[in-house]
């Protein structure tokens, strides 16, 4: 059995590491891009990116200034059961980090009706999934607005394949990546159904760049897909250049004979992530 308070604890533990630790495997993909990018602009953005991470984790600071709104992914394995609700204590965890941390507060009450800041960056987003064996791997993000709303979802009909996907993304990319802060970790979510592949796709900025694609096939429309967003030329912060993106990162799922859902989902350059393995008692 797993308690909440055992998953909040991760949370806080989570959100505290994310907000000023570039995660490991994009700052290998930043120092990576530095020595490929030609553009003299180009390179002095990726420079100042990766100063700016150095400065963060040394001297305590954030990341960036704008310090997210809070999703919890909890894989919870198979032999476990949770003992007991979640939401609450997920939240007090989140308003103890934030206060802690210094953090800003993002959360509004109400998106339409009441859009006073709830003082505490809760409520969080929280999906629970299971997944083999026991224990549990809570995934933190703290995602800003100027990526999140880079996101872009269509209802594709199966005809499309996988030209339309491409044209999807690349229409994501070419519409909204500027505002997003590049060079960019690229999601793409492919199947489900329209309230499911928004997840996918936010799912997949959890895999490690350099990590193996799940398919031969992915790993082919993963590398095509990134070819063409680096051939639009928006380049690091959006000044132009050859890294746009650092990787896409593809997961795909069952879906309806009539559908194809596509979602993007865009990782700024200080995307942060951390996942942290929890022991069931």
């Amino acid at each position: 059995m797993i308690g909440p308070k055992a998953i909040a604890e991760a949370v806080r533990e989570g959100i505290l590491r994310a907000a000023w630790e570039l995660r490991p495997d994009v700052r290998l993909a930043m120092e990576t891009a530095l020595r490929s990018e030609r553009s003299p602009r180009g390179r002095n953005v990726i420079s100042q990116m990766l100063e700016n991470a150095r400065i963060a984790e040394s001297d305590g600071a954030v990341l960036c200034q704008d310090t997210g709104a809070v999703w919890v992914w909890v894989e919870l394995g198979e032999a476990e059961i949770l003992g007991g609700p979640l939401q609450a204590a997920v939240d007090a965890a989140v308003a103890a980090a934030y206060r802690e941390g210094g953090l800003r507060t993002s959360i509004v009450r109400d998106s339409l009706f009441d859009r006073t800041n709830t003082g505490d960056n809760t409520p969080a987003s929280i999906d629970v999934t299971k997944r083999p064996g026991s224990g549990a791997t809570v995934h933190v993000v703290l995602k800003g607005g100027g990526s999140d709303n880079a996101s872009a979802i269509r209802m594709l009909p199966p005809t499309a394949g996988i030209e339309g996907v491409r044209e999807h993304v690349l229409e994501a990319i070419r519409s909204k990546a500027h505002s997003a802060c590049p060079p960019l970790l690229v999601g793409v979510g492919v199947g489900g159904s329209f309230d499911s592949v928004a997840k996918l796709s936010k799912q997949a900025l959890l895999r490690p760049v350099g990590k193996p694609a799940e398919s031969q096939a992915h790993a082919e429309l993963e590398a095509a897909l990134l070819s063409a967003i680096n051939s639009t030329g928006i380049g690091p912060g959006g000044f132009g250049g050859d890294i746009t993106a650092l990787a896409v990162h593809v997961k795909t799922a069952p879906s309806h004979i009539a559908s194809m859902p596509v979602a993007v989902n865009l990782g700024c350059c200080a995307i942060r992530s951390v996942s942290v393995e929890v022991v069931g008692s």
